[in-house]
Order: structure tokens, then sequence, then C-alpha cells
């Protein structure tokens, strides 16, 4: 009888053992797999498609189709590099060639305006002058957009002085604001945020733009900085006519013109254009507005890299 008490022992222990040990292999298999997964997904993270070189007999089939998953993705990554490459190239090749032709038809006009012509004559030419240089305008914008769209251009924010930034805008609109005699007003700030020098100034410079164009005559812009625990944010206020609240998300996107400035020059352009960039430097615009009661476009800036 305790022979066969001890051989019973002895076969329990031995499946438990073997048990133990199919479960510590599985796990090991598992975790192997598991392992293999998460490299994979961090390198497809950090932009490697790369597959590894695998044998799929000793790999799960989540493993194998997580393989070829990174092997097309490869594919689609290096055809998406080409596609953006011929874009670039396509983008320049437009913006080469309409560049010389249309700075000629502004240089004939301008020629053609120095001369005696009988009075129909001088509102052609001035009126070709005009029409050229708004397509020359809208080319370029066209350019821009599309260079910053396909990544071609770059935003890259740094440590910056707002100060700097908002005087570098302000002496850009001043001309166009002192042919309207509009007073810009900026208050003084020694706010120190994140932007990219060269792209944020153009963005400040289409709101203030704006503002100067669809305000009236000796009117006052109003510039200011107020600063947050994360942002700094600079206010455009003017006195113009306003936005109704249905056109204020509108406004910022591309090509759109409100049906109450119609009459007035431009494109509906700039507005899109400083959304994208300060959206791809980690900042935001927003607008505030009541029809009669003027404006204020607020551009929000991170303190801090992000």
């Amino acid at each position: 009888m305790d022979n066969w008490i001890f051989v019973i022992v002895i076969s329990v222990s031995i499946s438990v053992s073997t048990v133990i040990f199919v479960i510590l292999l599985y796990r090991r298999k598992m975790r192997r797999i598991l392992d293999s997964l998460n490299n994979m997904l961090d390198r497809a993270i950090d932009g490697d498609f790369t597959e590894y070189s695998l044998d799929e007999s000793a790999l799960s089939a989540v493993e194998a189709k997580m393989d070829r998953f990174l092997s097309s993705s490869s594919v689609s990554s290096k055809n998406l590099a080409a596609e953006k490459e011929n874009i670039k190239i396509l983008i320049s090749d437009i913006s080469h060639q309409t560049k010389t032709p249309i700075a000629n038809i502004i240089l004939y006009a301008q020629l053609l305006g120095e001369r005696d012509l009988p009075e129909d004559c001088e509102v052609y030419v001035k009126t070709l002058s005009e029409q050229a240089k708004k397509l020359d305008f809208l080319i370029s914008a066209l350019v821009k957009i599309s260079r910053l769209e396909s990544g071609i251009i770059t935003v890259q924010p740094q440590k910056g002085n707002l100060q700097d930034l908002l005087e570098n805008a302000i002496t850009q609109i001043f001309p166009k604001a002192e042919a309207k005699e509009i007073d810009i007003q900026a208050k003084s700030t020694d706010g120190i945020a994140y932007f990219d020098p060269k792209w944020t100034v153009e963005a400040i410079y289409n709101v203030l733009d704006n503002a100067v164009k669809y305000s009236r005559c000796h009117s006052i812009i109003k510039v200011s900085v107020k600063h947050y625990e994360l942002f700094f944010r600079i206010d455009v206020t003017d006195q113009a006519m306003g936005i109704e609240e249905d056109e204020q998300s509108k406004i910022f996107t591309r090509f759109y013109r409100s049906p109450m400035v119609s009459t007035k020059e431009g494109v509906g352009i700039g507005l899109f254009i400083s959304r994208e960039i300060l959206t791809a430097g980690g900042g935001y615009i927003k607008v505030a507005s009541k029809p009669e009661h003027g404006s204020t476009f607020s551009i929000f800036l991170p303190r801090d890299s992000r």
C-alpha cells in the first residue's frame, strides 16, 4: 500500500513539474513575442519600417502579420518620400517659371504708366499693373501654402523676445497703416516665448494687415500681451466692421471671404497662413468679434519648448 502511495505521489510530482515547465516555457515564448512586437512598434513610431528577418515557423501569426505590415509600410514610406520630393520640384518649377513673366508684366506696366497716354489708356495701364501685382501675390501665397502643407518649409520654434517680434511685424505694416492714418498702439513687453522668428512675424503681420485693411481711416489698432502659465497671448484689437458669429470659424479657412468685404482687396489667404504657421509652432489663434464693434485676434505662443 505504501508503495502505491509513493508511486502516486511521484507521478503527481512529475505531472506538476511538467505543467510548471510547460507554463514557464509558454510564458517565455509569449514574452519573446511581445518583446519582438514592442520593438517593431517602437521602430515604426520612430519612422523605421524595416522588418526583421523572421522564421515564421517560430513566430506567432500576429507577429508575422506585424512583420508584413512593417514591410508594406516601409514601401509606403519610401513612396511618400518620393512623392514629397516630386511636389517640392513641381512647386519650385511653378515659382521659378512664373516669377519672371509676372515681374516683366509689372515692369512694362510701370514703364507705360510713365508715358503720356490718353486718359482711358491710363486707366487700363493702372488696372493691368494692379492685377499683375495681385497675381504675383496670389502665386507667392499658393507656393507658400503648398510648401507649408507638404512639409517642405518647417517651422522651428526657438526662445525669443516678444518685443522684438512685435516691433518687426509692426514696422512692416506701418506704411499701410500710415497711408490710412491708422494709429497702432502697442504696449511694451519683456516676455520670452518659443516661436520661429521668421514665420511668426509673418503670421502676426497677416493679422495686422487684416486689421488695417478693414479698419476705417483715422482709427486705432491696439496690440497688447498677456501672460499665462503655459502661453503668452498677443491681442490685436481693431475698430473695423466686426465679424458675424457664424463666420468666425470660416475666416481661418483657405480662400474664405465674407460677402461683407467682397469689395475690398484680398484673396482670403492671410489668416489661413497665420493659423498654419502658429499651429506648426505649437501655438494657435482665435477671434472674438461683434458686428460694428471691431474684432480682437488673439495669438497664443508657448512659453516653453514642446
